[in-house]
């Protein structure tokens, strides 16, 4: 009887743990078919109306600035560094001297080859006279005029060669940083600073060749650099080359920009924007509001329905031109149309959702990836 009773109660005392583990499960199976039958709660979204615009067209690309005139000035003689007249970054005029070369050797020689040309012509006006009386024969007279002529010749060569001794500015223009020092040897092509013009300055780019025929000298242009992100730089189309290149089937373009105030250097990366004469209209929509997807770009219409609740659904889009943040779409929606531009990372077909425009949405939701 004993054995029989603590069985009874060993199968009691289980019974109760497995009832209560059933019991909690049963609960929990309770609790989530309620939370799964219940709508989910409205996603909080930024709106916006697609907007009927004007848009003139262009031909987008990428180039580089280029100076007018720049060169990386140098000597057409050897010599020691005398004088140096310039600082680095400085402003300068055509013809003004950056540097002088030693020169005395050359100035002493000079001076030896006038004294040379004096004497020859005292000769050959002394051999004039003699001729008048012809006291001297024509051979003579000859050979005193052409030893002047040679001693005139000697004395012009030698004051170009003292002449190249001093190193002028070619234009006007902004130097770069002095590469020479006081003493320093210097031989031709030796760079002694850079000089470039900067206002005007060309931005060099090329484009498909399908867009020549919407090329034109005069044709205005527009560019951005990554200096100056805020600021828009215009310009014109001042050449096109004669050939398209063979590897890239592309021509090259060269557009001219004013440049007062020097903000754009050569070298600079530019956006260029080629526009076109004709304005064209667009529906268009904050490029935040596109999914770009390998398999379709795609906007979240906002629907009202009854009672004011507002649904999305997604619509399937094409899309053409982006201008300032915003995008053409060519296909797929109407001016007027309300769509969501920020938050949807998270939508999908039918869900409630409410807008708030105020709402601060991170870069994942407005990518909408």
């Amino acid at each position: 009887m004993r054995l029989v009773f603590r069985l009874f109660v060993v199968l009691l005392f289980l019974g109760a743990i497995f009832g209560g583990i059933f019991y909690l499960k049963y609960q929990q199976g309770q609790r989530m078919a309620q939370m799964q039958s219940s709508p989910p709660p409205p996603a909080a979204v930024a709106a916006t109306e697609a907007r009927a615009e004007q848009w003139q067209p262009s031909i987008r690309s990428v180039g580089s600035l280029v100076a007018v005139n720049g060169v990386a000035v140098t000597t057409e003689v050897a010599g020691t560094v005398r004088e140096i007249n310039f600082d680095s970054g400085q402003q300068v005029s055509a013809n003004d001297v950056l540097v002088r070369l030693e020169d005395s050797v050359d100035r002493a020689t000079l001076s030896g080859l006038i004294a040379d040309r004096e004497l020859a012509r005292t000769q050959y006006e002394r051999a004039s006279e003699l001729s008048s009386r012809r006291a001297i024969s024509q051979s003579e007279i000859d050979e005193t005029r052409f030893r002047y002529e040679g001693t005139q010749a000697s004395v012009a060569e030698q004051q170009a060669r003292l002449g190249k001794k001093t190193i002028r500015a070619p234009f006007d223009g902004l130097l770069g940083l002095r590469q020479v020092d006081i003493g320093e040897f210097v031989s031709p092509g030796n760079t002694i600073v850079r000089v470039q013009a900067l206002d005007p300055i060309y931005v060099d780019y090329s484009i498909p060749e399908r867009e020549f025929p919407n090329l034109d000298v005069d044709q205005e242009v527009v560019v951005h650099v990554t200096a100056f992100p805020e600021r828009e730089f215009t310009g014109r189309v001042s050449a096109i080359d004669s050939g398209v290149d063979e590897g890239t089937r592309s021509i090259t373009v060269r557009a001219t920009l004013p440049n007062e105030d020097q903000s754009l250097r050569p070298g600079m990366f530019a956006e260029v924007s080629t526009l076109r004469p004709a304005m064209r209209d667009v529906i268009t929509v904050p490029r935040t509001a596109i999914s770009f997807n390998t398999y379709g770009d795609y906007v979240f219409i906002i629907n009202e329905g009854e009672g004011g609740q507002l649904t999305v659904s997604r619509r399937q889009v094409q899309t053409g031109d982006s201008l300032e943040g915003r995008i053409e779409v060519t296909e797929g929606l109407e001016a007027g149309e309300r769509v969501v531009r920020a938050g949807l990372l998270k939508l999908r077909e039918g869900q409630p959702v409410q807008v708030d425009n105020s709402v601060q949405l991170d870069d994942a939701e407005v990518t909408g990836q």
